[in-house]
């Protein structure tokens, strides 16, 4: 049977985390094969406790346990990845390491076949064995899953352009503390395996012994839990085990899941472990791209998982074959609604903490997530001006928010909040508009008609920005656009090619009426001439493209401010001196949210640009609202300062 490790070893060594690193849970036929990793930088916690036999025993599966002192006496060779003279032979006569499970390509040599008796005989019986282990499936955990759909994920964003160092170094490390804090490996007593007797060699401590296999799968509860070094928790209580099943788990697996614990993970709920689900894999990724510092935002990964490009709906039908899923795994891998960007930034907070993160590294000015580059990048997103940069840039440096420790994440700190990079970006640009055009459903026009007449005036100079031009532009443009997108929201196919079961008995019925419901598809197809595939959009950090000389739609970036801005000594000023500001009292502390947004209440020319960037990010309208009040509250210090002055002594006199 082929083998292999995810996020195996170092191929030139033991990994830097030692006999953590070969003793991480294993995927049959799994990824991450001979790929090795250096470890993170040095500002990643120490790395995690060796984890007992447990986890790694159960979650390996297909290995004999027959032949193996036999084995030791023929082949004395030393592994090469952990240093160990103890092996076993595999179904296919291959030697493979007990103590790391290194399956290497030396296998026992037969001198005369003709000496066996029934060689043919025995394979034919083999074949058939194999084909009723894959009609059974592979005895696997939860965890497993969730490892799979990440190394999904993990390789979708190296196609889309991320250094592989993100999989094979940061988002390994950072699941494998997840399993350490969540009590499934990385530590003495496991939750799948804290019942079973392990008993660990002195003098070879990469040498284990434990219990058979049927023993493992059956033996599952424990009493409780033993404090183990640094995976312990801080406050000095450990969580309590999965649910006491009276049912074995492997038969509660063949009836109510396909995994092994399918359904005591339903069930749990501990306050102090964070439970993976599959919005949780997105967090991981995120948190992996912030420590990396790419160039892809949190908007940006959501809407690459819109498009297809990230597995997340339906991830689960790219399990290998031998992975059965079926009954409460539906409710674990199985979803049917799109990630919203303020829950995953909410998991992503929740996840730092839980792994007890340290400061991520610096977001500094050079780095793609700092606002200056942000602003940059979304102003020629919708087609405004080059020269509002240096006005984005002025607001970033007044208000403080370019800052490197205003930027970089620290989940160990007090408060610990991540910026929203993209968010914030938007919000800076939104505040600019206001300076310029003060967007109360008058000025904008007023300015937009002198510079319609210059730039009648004027063809052959460079033309001034005309407001009322770019909103029809944009107003066409976002309408098409969005457009598009209901009606592929609409026509999007939620249910898999992987038919799902409730049972190992309903297999066979679902899978007929999968073919029906198919051959039916087709048919309908060719009668109505059409084919109900989707066309899969190519991947692109913009959504909009805006070309010089394109008559049909304007391109708005060399158009300048000079009939809006004025000279004033050596500097230039803005002809608008007046400004509102979008909240004129804040929330309580005791409030979810910082304001409220009601359309209503604002001018149409606001509603517009809200919308707009709204729907660039794929947030509520309600959330960028937010982060322009937060903006303008730093950069309008006084006239905050001036309105509590007078609502205090307002309420002075009424007393």
């Amino acid at each position: 049977m082929e083998l292999c490790v995810l996020w195996g070893g170092h191929p030139h060594g033991p990994s830097p985390l030692g006999r953590a690193t070969r003793e991480f849970p294993l995927m049959r036929r799994g990824p991450w094969e001979g790929r090795g990793w250096n470890g993170l930088a040095p500002e990643l916690p120490s790395s995690p406790t060796p984890v007992s036999p447990g986890i790694v025993a159960t979650l390996w599966r297909g290995i004999p346990n027959s032949g193996l002192g036999h084995a030791r006496k023929e082949f004395r060779e030393r592994c090469t990845q952990c240093a160990a003279v103890s092996w076993g032979l595999t179904d296919e006569g291959k030697y493979y390491c007990t103590s790391c499970h290194n399956v290497t390509e030396r296998s026992k040599e037969v001198i005369n076949t003709g000496a066996i008796p029934n060689t043919k005989i025995q394979a034919i019986n083999r074949g058939l064995k194999r084909k009723r282990k894959l009609e059974k499936g592979w005895d696997w955990y939860v965890c497993e899953g969730f490892q799979q759909i990440l190394y999904q994920q993990a390789e979708a964003l190296k196609t889309l352009g991320v250094g592989p160092e993100l999989k094979n170094e940061v988002l390994h490390n950072f699941w494998k503390r997840y399993l350490q804090k969540s009590k499934q490996a990385y530590c003495k007593n496991p939750i799948y395996t804290s019942g079973r007797k392990a008993t660990v060699l002195e003098d070879n401590p990469s040498h284990s012994d434990w219990d058979s296999e049927p023993d493992l799968l059956s033996d599952f509860s424990c009493p409780s839990f033993v404090e183990s070094g640094t995976d312990s928790q801080p406050d000095g209580h450990t969580p309590k085990p999965f649910p006491i099943s009276k049912v074995s788990q492997s038969e509660t697996a063949s009836i109510c899941s396909g995994s092994l614990d399918g359904v005591e993970y339903s069930l749990r709920k501990e306050k102090e472990i964070v439970k993976m689900t599959m919005p949780r894999t997105l967090a991981f990724c995120y948190l992996s791209l912030l420590w990396q510092r790419e160039t892809i935002t949190l908007s940006d990964l959501l809407r690459f998982v819109e498009e297809g490009h990230i597995p997340y709906i339906n991830a689960f039908q790219h399990f290998p074959e031998e992975m059965k899923l079926y009954g409460r795994d539906k409710g674990i891998f199985a979803i049917e609604s799109w990630p919203t960007y303020e829950d995953i930034y909410k998991k992503v907070i929740e996840i730092a903490k839980f792994l007890d993160l340290p400061r991520f590294p610096d977001i500094t000015e050079d780095s793609y997530l700092h606002p200056n580059i942000l602003c940059m990048k979304y102003l020629m997103e919708v087609n405004l001006p080059d020269e509002m940069n240096d006005l984005t840039c002025q607001v970033v440096k007044m208000t403080g928010i370019g800052e490197v420790d205003f930027l970089t994440f620290d989940p160990i700190a007090k408060m610990a909040k991540t910026v929203k990079y993209d968010v914030q970006a938007v919000a800076v640009i939104v505040v600019v508009l206001k300076l310029l055009f003060l967007l109360d459903d008058n000025l904008e026009w007023t300015l937009s008609n002198i510079a319609e007449k210059y730039n009648e005036k004027n063809k052959e100079d460079k033309p001034w920005f005309d407001f009322r031009k770019w909103y029809q532009v944009m107003k066409k443009s976002i309408d098409e656009k969005k457009q598009k997108w209901e009606e592929a929201r609409a026509k999007y196919l939620w249910k898999s090619e992987k038919p799902l079961y409730h049972s190992s008995i309903d297999r066979a019925v679902v899978y007929k009426r999968r073919e029906m419901v198919v051959s039916l598809q087709k048919q309908f197809s060719a009668l109505v001439d059409s084919a109900p595939t989707v066309e899969k959009k190519s991947p692109s950090s913009f959504q909009f493209n805006w070309t010089e000389g394109d008559s049909a739609r304007t391109c708005f970036h060399g158009h300048g401010l000079q009939g809006i801005l004025k000279k004033k000594g050596q500097s230039l000023t803005t002809k608008n001196s007046l400004y509102w500001l979008s909240t004129q009292k804040f929330c309580r502390s005791y409030c979810k949210h910082v304001t409220t947004y009601e359309e209503s209440n604002f001018s149409l020319s606001y509603q517009f640009i809200i919308n707009l960037f709204s729907f660039l990010l794929r947030i509520k309208t309600s959330s960028l609202h937010e982060e322009v009040s937060l903006i303008e509250k730093i950069l309008f210090k006084r006239k905050y300062g001036k309105t509590k002055k007078k609502s205090r002594s307002r309420k002075g006199r009424k007393y």
